[in-house]
């Protein structure tokens, strides 16, 4: 044997790797398609499965109120699901398909404007602020315009009323500054306002409020909750000269509340309405009207309160007022003469009914 055909110690034959390869590959292939019996019938059971996952898309239906003054009724929608959407979505998601002409208010779509409010599954809700997987699974998303305010068209209302009431409230009216010309103020009173200063009017505590959610002659003499956390900003700012008590006392209604905390219950800003608000109001209204010992103290000092008209002379609704403004002083006029607070009206007209309204659960019970 020549060296060149010497074998190398420890080597083996050279074969074929391609083929070896193939053939191994090959037959792994093959037992492992070989299925038991029991495994077949499973494949088959995963596969039906699949079939049927892949071939039924999760849907929601989305049942919401459309109508105008006249009148309407709620309408389903049914829509796919999608992960991750508010209720909002859902509803530009029916405006681009099924229902173009739904009309919604609304424009942040990150709670900070107030617009998107309405009745979701009876609730006082931010449409755009109420996920769509916290709601009950399986059952219709019920959707409603805010039944306290008169409707325009659809889920938009007219909340012209707040603004109206607005602009009867007595601006800040700070006294003499120092003898620098500045103010000074303690950082816990700066602090105090700060709370009331989150409102983002959303009007959910307006709409919620039974004193004029289920009467309507309410309006012409009551302000509601939106408006006394406004007056309580005021009331409890050290600066301020202005005394609003008699105001609240006779024109604003501040003695209706009832403080059920329905409106605390719905505020997206956890604005304590109720506590830090409304009743310190009552507090300072009561203390002004009936505690005999600041009776005696005016007497004594000659002082005596300012009246409600003196207090509203300032307001913008009466240092300058609009056509608009005139009416609702008209009607507030009307309202304390010929309406009894306690006397119910029905339903705001052209609204959904609230005795047909599904899932009308507001907080409170009562409203």
């Amino acid at each position: 044997m020549s060296p060149e055909e010497t074998p190398i110690a420890g080597s083996e034959p050279q074969t074929d790797p391609v083929g070896e390869d193939a053939s191994g590959a090959s037959a792994s292939a093959g037992a492992s398609t070989a299925p038991s019996p029991a495994d077949s019938g499973a494949d088959e059971s995963r596969s039906d499965t699949g079939g049927a996952e892949s071939g039924t898309e999760a849907a929601v239906t989305m049942r919401i109120w459309r109508g105008d003054p006249d009148g309407g009724d709620f309408v389903d929608y049914e829509m796919p699901e999608v992960e991750g959407e508010v209720v909002l979505d859902v509803v530009h998601r029916v405006q681009a398909g099924p229902a173009p002409d739904l009309a919604c208010r609304w424009n942040c779509k990150a709670g900070k404007c107030g617009s998107c409010s309405a009745e979701i599954n009876g609730l006082p809700r931010l449409m755009c602020m109420t996920r769509m997987d916290q709601l009950p699974p399986g059952q219709p998303v019920v959707i409603a315009p805010m039944r306290a305010f008169p409707i325009i068209r659809d889920l938009v209302t007219d909340v012209s009323f707040n603004y109206a009431m607005a602009r009867q409230i007595p601006p800040f009216a700070p006294g003499t500054p120092e003898a620098d010309g500045t103010y000074r103020m303690m950082q816990i009173d700066v602090e105090r306002g700060q709370e009331f200063r989150k409102c983002i009017e959303c009007f959910m505590c307006q709409d919620v409020c039974h004193v004029i959610r289920d009467h309507e002659q309410n309006k012409a003499i009551y302000a509601g909750p939106r408006m006394f956390i406004r007056y309580m900003e005021l009331e409890s700012h050290p600066l301020d000269t202005n005394d609003r008590r008699e105001l609240l006392r006779k024109r604003m209604g501040i003695g209706l509340c009832n403080i059920t905390k329905c409106c605390t219950e719905v505020c997206p800003e956890s604005i304590k309405i109720t506590d830090n608000a409304i009743i310190p109001l009552k507090e300072r209204v009561v203390d002004s009207s009936y505690d005999p010992v600041a009776w005696i103290g005016r007497k004594i000092l000659r002082r005596t309160k300012r009246s409600a008209t003196e207090a509203a002379a300032d307001a913008p609704a009466f240092a300058s007022p609009t056509s608009e403004d005139q009416m609702e002083m008209v009607a507030a006029v009307a309202g304390a003469s010929s309406t009894s607070p306690g006397a119910a009206t029905d339903g705001e007209g052209g609204g959904p009914d609230p005795s047909t309204a599904p899932g009308d659960r507001l907080p409170g019970g009562s409203g």
